[in-house]
């Protein structure tokens, strides 16, 4: 009993097991026209249940801490259950019906159910690394939200293998009986440390509201919020960037079929990254600074492109676009991961899932308006790329403004 009693087992292992599964959220582009295409609906309309599956992770998140705070026994368990129920019900829905029907179905089973679990699964782990890695909170919560990061670029050659072999339905079927071993198999080996005794919740001792008087908390969540939005806005749009930056050029099949793997990398080590990085430093906030800084200077460097006509230079301005892509999802990646130790160093670890998780209601906010604002923009310009630069950018320079002004310098526990 004493091989498995330690962090790695008890802490690590299992919050891989689950974040590697409910992070498959973020391969919505790989299904997202089959998808539409079987059930016979558009896939704009069908777009909406990766923005309601983003919407109810953050707003499950914020409502499921007080719960994940007296039972991550049962946090996990009924995150298990809700992400693979929606997952089969997607796959029924998918199969047996069509048009606003099925649409209807993975709404709710996509979209809702599915959802649900995602964001208590996301939320569940994270106090129980932060108790395990006392001295090393960025590095646990990393390790973790790593594997959020890593799912995509795992499952999704696993999901493009069964779609074309087995159908759109049979991959839901089966990676929803994959992912029910893997969560099941996280929540019985879950656990806090021995000895750990989570302080009396007193009931309305924790008002959500009073939060959102807090500078430095509303500060956080701002920065937080905009980092998303931001991120979304042009990660959502990436083979269409790079479509417009390398148009003319020979490697343009080549770039747009092996930078999104490369992106999703960058996504993946930010999130060990930065979070591992913010443990050597005396303030957290400086990794947001850095962030906000880096994303800043290479969006506006990244305009060149779209700013002037296309020629032989489009090579190599276009690698400025690829670095583009990189920075803002290693940025995307480390904002997720170095937030819970950043919350704990301002608001101490009494009621960290709490206040964590009302911090991931930005994240259900920023699913629906960042992949939509690029959106927007597109149909208002004509489908010109250059303007998304200009308003993250404008929205980065913004979040950079905030970490200085309103998150403080000084860590409080």
């Amino acid at each position: 009993m004493k091989a498995i009693n330690n962090k790695w087992m008890r802490s690590a292992v299992p919050a891989l097991l689950i974040h590697c599964s409910i992070g498959t959220v973020y391969c919505w582009s790989t299904f997202k026209e089959a998808v539409a295409n079987k059930i016979g609906m558009s896939t704009f309309s069908v777009g909406w249940a990766f923005s309601l599956a983003i919407f109810f992770l953050g707003m499950s998140a914020a409502f499921a801490g007080r719960m994940v705070e007296r039972d991550i026994h049962k946090s996990s368990l009924i995150s298990c259950l809700c992400f693979t129920a929606g997952m089969l019900g997607t796959g029924a829905f998918i199969q047996f019906t069509s048009g606003v029907t099925a649409l209807i179905g993975v709404f709710v089973c996509y979209g809702c159910i599915m959802g649900i679990g995602l964001g208590i699964g996301y939320l569940t782990p994270v106090k129980t690394l932060m108790l395990w890695f006392s001295e090393q909170k960025g590095l646990a919560t990393g390790i973790s939200i790593m594997g959020f990061g890593l799912a995509k670029a795992i499952a999704t050659p696993i999901m493009e293998k069964i779609q074309a072999s087995l159908g759109i339905s049979a991959m839901f079927y089966i990676l929803g009986g994959v992912y029910f071993v893997m969560m099941l198999l996280g929540h019985f080996l879950l656990k806090k440390p021995d000895g750990w005794v989570e302080p009396e919740d007193k009931k309305g001792s924790f008002k959500a509201l009073s939060m959102f008087k807090n500078k430095t908390f509303v500060g956080i969540w701002l920065m937080f919020f905009i980092n998303i939005h931001c991120g979304l806005a042009l990660i959502t749009y990436e083979k269409q960037i790079l479509g417009v930056a390398f148009a003319g050029t020979a490697a343009l099949a080549v770039i747009i079929s092996v930078v999104p793997s490369v992106t999703a990398a960058f996504n993946a080590l930010g999130r060990i990254g930065y979070s591992t990085v913010s443990d050597k430093m005396k303030d957290r906030n400086t990794v947001y600074k850095i962030i906000f800084i880096s994303c800043i200077a290479i969006t506006a460097a990244a305009l060149i492109p779209f700013a002037i006509s296309k020629g032989s230079t489009s090579l190599i301005l276009g690698g400025i676009v690829i670095i583009l892509l990189c920075l803002v999802n290693l940025g995307y990646g480390g904002g997720f991961s170095t937030l819970p130790a950043l919350l704990s160093s301002r608001f101490g670890m009494d009621k960290i899932s709490k206040i964590h998780g009302l911090s991931l209601s930005a994240w259900a906010v920023a699913g629906i308006t960042g992949n939509n604002m690029s959106e927007l923009i597109l149909k208002a310009t004509n489908r010109t790329y250059d303007y998304i630069l200009i308003a993250t950018l404008a929205l980065y320079a913004i979040a950079l403004a905030v970490c200085v002004l309103m998150v403080g310098k000084k860590d409080k526990a």
